[in-house]
């Protein structure tokens, strides 16, 4: 009888072969990207990242993707978030496609807003990550934008670098 219980009890923390623990940590990594960028927690928007970051926006923005240091990635996104009255990342669906002792893929779907005053530019689509397993925690290596639609003023984007660069 208490063989069986521990058997049900392994497999029940056991999901499509990833264990309770990882999807857990995975998507709390994804989720310290997103509400610490909007918190402007940045402590905890760069333990969520490895060392050494790729980020992909290209099909939102073209050109290429850019690897470059989680404190350079962070130090920008600092200082250009704030210029926004506000901003809501809700990041939904965390799915891990695939897992193994040290790395990790997940994808999640997105709804991106961002607000000053009564104007608003809204995006929605698809990021996909590439984490690895450390001792602490699941950090993401690489994060993939895939946008699929907007409405609102993109131009909101300009207007908000240039309010936190006067830190207005």
């Amino acid at each position: 009888m208490a063989a069986k219980l521990i058997a049900t009890a392994a497999a029940a923390t056991i999901v499509a072969g990833v264990a309770l623990a990882d999807q857990a940590e995975i998507s709390r990594s994804i989720t310290d990207i997103a509400a610490g960028a909007d918190r402007h927690d940045w402590s905890r928007v760069r333990d969520a990242f490895d060392e050494t970051v790729t980020t992909d926006y290209t099909s939102l923005w073209g050109g290429d993707p850019v690897t470059q240091p989680a404190d350079e990635l962070v130090a920008g996104w600092s200082g250009f978030l704030p210029g926004f009255d506000r901003t809501h990342h809700m990041v939904t669906n965390h799915t891990i496609t695939s897992i193994d002792d040290d790395n990790a893929t997940a994808e999640a779907d997105f709804t991106a807003t961002h607000r000053i005053d009564d104007k608003l530019w809204t995006l929605g689509g698809r990021y996909s990550y590439e984490l690895k397993q450390t001792e602490d925690r699941w950090l993401v290596t690489s994060m993939t934008m895939t946008a699929l639609w907007e409405t609102g003023d993109r131009g909101l984007v300009g207007i908000a670098g240039e309010r936190a660069a006067k830190g207005d």
